[in-house]
């Protein structure tokens, strides 16, 4: 009995009163009470990786709690399965010349039937060659790869949902009516009663962002110093951007996942890489980390072209069949959703913006077009729609024209060529304002570069939007072809920069207390990391050249927004002033839009800052929809638009009569060579 109460003093945290209680009560139900003692406390007492577990927080409340996330886990290992068991069937285990009535049927039947057409399994399984079985065994132990994953997911999550339901006291059946903010408050109120981070009684919004997007923001960073993506100067296309999930996926586990890599935990980089001394070392170690990476790569590209191949045609036949147009809908590229992305912003909180803009950047691009190329469409449609109309008339007088060979493959084929050309054809209804129109959209992605501003009408502002604003066809190309050129950039674009990298890290992680080394980008320290073209003093940011400097106002913007995003965040009281007075005069920028005497090129358009409970269709990437697309209040997000807009204003105000071109990343700072 001594042994349990001191069991229960040991584990529990409550004052000696308390114990005395418990004690008192362990004749009865000694078992129960030190269960209880132990679960309410120490289970969530000290988390070894903190970051791990707010990351599974946060996607527990996306992915809309434990059975949503189980099913997702599950129909994803069913798809993969269908994809490789569907793939063998079409190609092993159809009768194609019985199909296509190039043989004759047995026993001079007329009609095809389904057994006609499918092969007995035998028959197939015999007509698999060595190479295929070994795929097959390949694709096998990848799809066992996945099931052990599903299964250590849905353990974690099964605990997380004990940490909802027992310590944050949400149920899942009530956890939609709760916003991620709603979430987070109460992470930070359980935070002192249970002591998840022991280095640090309280945490704070800016430590949970900290935490949940550490690598993301180092990939911000580097992106907004030019050190990423790779970019590649094609003939007669110019500079190419290219930013894939594939290389994307490598890139983060060398630098963040990797034994090899920078890091050697979630929170923590490795010591070698705070020594200035080392980094001719580190460099060459991870120089030759990246070539065998990209060796890998390569090996194993024929592979994963196949199944990029395969999964897009499936993803997308069906689709574009439907929607002939849907091709040439555009979305937000990888890249795009990198650079306009603020430090410390959740994904939602992204989604919820570019969707926004969405509509407002079709606008701004559908403003352009080629005569030439309008001309040559506009005759090409009509030429295709009368050619189509005939058909269908006929087909409406006599239904027995739909079985004439061919014909419904010359209906869907005029079909896509009238779409295509309807999108060749400019909207005479978009007045010619450009530089309206990309005002507007700067409302909702506030990032703007300078050499744009005045130029949004010509042919370089608007293939440099392209670049953020892609069709779904050139990204869809960009992802086939992937497997195929991403071994290459490994070697010839990554592995040349081991040394900037190393620097990189070396120079911009700094160490916050209860929360490890971050990206000093990350902090929103614009004394240390702002850049004096966005002030209106420069006493308050510290003399810095442009290599410590956030490009484009990227730490100014980040560190507004996260203000209006977290209303009950304080920021340190060194920026106070300029956080302060950017809210004022956003403000009063807000009541001038009002002001029917404002000069009108001055104004934004009010669709851009009409926000409804229905957000713009983004097709941006294939999980969105799995997340919740909340953001900021009307509120907020406004004066977010506002602040932005001023902010820009202020900066071309500043260096209008003095502005000169700012050279690259690339002339400008030691980082890139």
């Amino acid at each position: 009995m001594a042994d349990r109460v001191t069991y229960a003093m040991q584990n529990s945290r409550q004052n000696y009163a308390s114990l005395q209680e418990v004690a008192a009560e362990v004749d009865d139900e000694p078992t129960v009470i030190v269960h209880t003692a132990e679960t309410s406390r120490t289970r969530w007492n000290h988390i070894e990786d903190l970051d791990a577990f707010l990351r599974k927080v946060y996607e527990y409340h996306q992915g809309h709690g434990f059975v949503c996330i189980l099913l997702q886990e599950i129909f994803d290992i069913i798809q993969f399965l269908f994809i490789i068991f569907f793939s063998l069937f079409l190609v092993y285990g159809v009768d194609y010349p019985i199909l296509f009535k190039d043989k004759p049927l047995m026993n001079n039947a007329t009609k095809v039937t389904i057994n006609d057409v499918v092969l007995p399994l035998h028959q197939m399984l015999n007509r698999i060659g060595f190479w295929v079985w070994l795929i097959l065994v390949i694709a096998l132990f990848y799809g066992l790869g996945k099931v052990i994953r599903a299964t250590l997911h849905a353990k974690h999550f099964y605990d997380m949902k004990q940490f909802y339901n027992t310590a944050l006291k949400i149920d899942d059946k009530n956890l939609d009516n709760l916003t991620w903010h709603d979430v987070q408050q109460k992470v930070i109120t359980v935070q002192t009663e249970l002591s998840m981070c022991v280095h640090k009684r309280e945490l704070t919004e800016l430590d949970i962002y900290h935490r949940i997007l550490r690598q993301r923001n180092y990939f911000i960073a580097m992106v907004n110093k030019n050190l990423l993506p790779p970019r590649m100067k094609l003939p007669l296309i110019g500079e190419v951007v290219y930013w894939t999930q594939g290389l994307q996926f490598n890139v983060r586990m060398l630098l963040f996942q990797s034994p090899w890599g920078p890091f050697k935990d979630s929170w923590h980089l490795r010591d070698e890489y705070k020594k200035l001394s080392l980094r001719q070392d580190l460099a060459a170690k991870l120089r030759n980390s990246i070539l065998w990476l990209a060796f890998i790569n390569l090996i194993f590209s024929p592979l994963i072209f196949m199944w990029q191949l395969i999964y897009i045609v499936f993803e997308n036949a069906e689709v574009v069949r439907r929607e002939p147009n849907h091709l040439s809908v555009r979305h937000w590229s990888p890249y795009g959703r990198f650079y306009l992305s603020h430090f410390n912003e959740l994904d939602h909180e992204l989604n919820t913006r570019l969707m926004r803009a969405h509509r407002l950047a079709t606008r701004y691009l559908a403003a352009f077009n080629d005569p030439v190329v309008a001309v040559i469409a506009r005759y090409i449609g009509f030429m295709a729609g009368a050619i189509l109309t005939v058909i269908i008339a006929l087909t409406i007088y006599d239904e027995d024209v739909i079985v004439v060979e061919h014909l419904l493959t010359v209906v869907s084929v005029l079909g896509a060529i009238v779409a295509i050309c309807r999108t060749l054809i400019p909207d005479e209804t978009i007045p010619w304002c450009p530089d309206t129109l990309l005002s507007n959209v700067l409302a909702h992605t506030h990032y703007l570069p300078a050499g744009w501003k005045g130029q949004a009408h010509t042919t370089k502002v608007r293939t440099e939007f392209q670049q953020l604003f892609q069709l779904r066809s050139s990204g869809i190309l960009e992802e086939l072809l992937s497997p195929i050129l991403t071994p290459f950039l490994l070697m010839m674009y990554v592995a040349p920069k081991s040394l900037d990298i190393v620097d990189f890290f070396h120079n911009f992680t700094v160490s916050v207390t209860g929360v490890g080394d971050v990206c000093s980008f990350a902090q929103m320290d614009i004394r240390k990391h702002g850049n004096p073209e966005w002030h209106d003093t420069r006493r308050t940011v510290q003399q810095s050249d442009q290599y410590t400097q956030g490009e484009d106002g990227k730490v100014e913007l980040s560190l507004i927004h996260f203000t209006h995003t977290n209303p009950s965040w304080k920021p340190p009281i060194e920026v106070l002033p300029f956080v302060e007075s950017v809210h004022l005069e956003g403000s009063v920028l807000a009541n001038s839009m009002t002001n029917p005497f404002v000069n009108q090129n001055d104004r934004l358009d009010d669709s851009s800052l009409r926000f409804s409970s229905r957000l713009e269709s983004d097709p941006m990437s294939s999980s969105v929809h799995r997340s919740r697309l909340e953001g900021p209040n009307e509120t907020s997000a406004r004066d977010m638009s506002y602040s932005a807009r001023y902010l820009h204003d202020r900066h071309s105000r500043l260096f209008e009569n003095s502005y000169v071109v700012r050279r690259s990343v690339q002339e400008d700072t030691p980082l890139l060579h």
